[in-house]
């Protein structure tokens, strides 16, 4: 992700199948909204 996009990322555990991607303290990706995890560059692509 950080090669794709320049940006600094860190990952974060989370429990209960909970998968978002935030920027800041922004989520710009919720599994539970989107019903999937991101498809390849899915991803990268909102930063």
């Amino acid at each position: 992700m950080e090669k794709a996009t320049g940006q600094n990322v860190v990952l974060m555990g989370g429990s209960g199948g909970i998968f978002e991607i935030r920027q800041d303290s922004n989520v710009i990706w919720k599994k539970e909204r989107s019903g999937h995890f991101p498809l390849p560059g899915e991803a990268s692509a909102l930063f």
